[in-house]
């Protein structure tokens, strides 16, 4: 069930009642608002439908038990492709962009006759990580599209896209949940957890479900607490960087270390909004230098150890010498 986006729903919806359904789809809005569940719902709705038996449902809501649900789960319908960047055998690591050979790989794809229905989707999560070849490769597919066909196109930047790929695309909004629909959503996933425990993430969340759910499984609360120590109250002897850094580093922690640089740009422009000036500016400062080193970090591999004491000193600054 797509929780909070009833506009974009009801928009997608119509078009396929219509019977016009636009060829694609560009799912635009923050990151971890839903953007690729609806897109992984409306492929399966596309699907199913087309595929049959039809079913009466609330609205992209495939009955997990329909025959197209199944293939769907387990990764093995014929008429559906996900795009996705791919992880590194040696490293572990995922890729830094999807490359052009994976869209390629579609020509072959669309040039085959579906084989369960007339209808095949393709859900590329996200768009914004396609290699510039790889962009304008996608852009011939988008342009002359076999028939019924379905391109759902997550994007977390579309500012960035090509605009000829923009021109091409219907285009969805989605926009940060409210705390309603984050508090329905932590109560379907964490049923066994407290309330107040779930209710607890949801302010450092951002309206970001994909970050409350972090948080929840994460114990990413933690980590932003110590973030948030170092920047209201200083780290004159390093102490708390370097506690951090060290929690951080070991390679059971990848994880809360990748969702640890997600959050903390939004955590650092929070506070930066409830401080009196001169913090404010200062945490301005700080939040630039933040948010680009949590970008590229993980796009050059660089050392976790090396890169949470770098992010822990910027925060720090917030609180330097002569600031009170």
């Amino acid at each position: 069930m797509i929780i909070g986006h009833d506009e974009a729903v009801e928009q997608f919806r119509q078009a396929w009642d219509s019977g016009a359904l636009h060829h694609a789809w560009l799912l635009a809005g923050p990151k971890g608002v839903g953007k690729a569940s609806f897109a992984r719902s409306a492929s399966c709705w596309i699907l199913a439908k087309a595929g049959g038996p039809d079913f009466d449902a609330p609205v992209l809501d495939t009955p997990a038990d329909h025959r197209i649900a199944k293939l769907i789960a387990a990764g093995s319908h014929p008429d559906q492709r996900l795009l996705q960047r791919l992880e590194n055998e040696k490293t572990g690591n995922l890729a830094r962009n999807i490359t052009v050979d994976q869209v390629r790989e579609l020509g072959d794809f669309l040039g085959l006759t579906p084989a369960l229905s007339p209808w095949r989707v393709v859900v590329i999560d996200s768009i914004d990580e396609l290699e510039k070849s790889a962009a304008n490769a996608l852009l011939k597919m988008l342009e002359e599209p076999p028939p019924n066909t379905a391109f759902l196109l997550v994007s977390h930047a579309p500012g960035r896209l090509l605009p000829t790929i923009r021109s091409r695309c219907r285009r969805l909004e989605f926009h940060a949940l409210d705390d309603d629909a984050m508090a329905s959503i932590l109560e379907r996933e964490f049923p066994d957890t407290s309330e107040a425990d779930r209710r607890s993430v949801i302010p450092m969340a951002g309206g970001s479900v994909g970050r409350a759910l972090a948080f929840a499984s994460l114990d990413l609360g933690t980590l932003e607490k110590e973030a948030l120590s170092i920047l209201r109250d200083g780290d004159p002897d390093n102490s708390k960087r370097s506690a951090l850094a060290g929690a951080l580093a070991r390679k059971p922690a990848a994880d809360r270390y990748a969702a640890f640089l997600d959050l903390l740009p939004a955590m650092v422009a929070r506070e930066a909004r409830s401080l009196p000036e001169p913090k404010r500016g200062l945490a301005i400062d700080a939040y630039e230098r933040v948010r680009e080193l949590s970008v590229i970090a993980p796009r050059l591999s660089l050392d976790p150890a090396a890169t949470v004491f770098q992010l822990g000193g910027y925060l720090a600054s917030v609180s330097g010498p002569g600031v009170s």
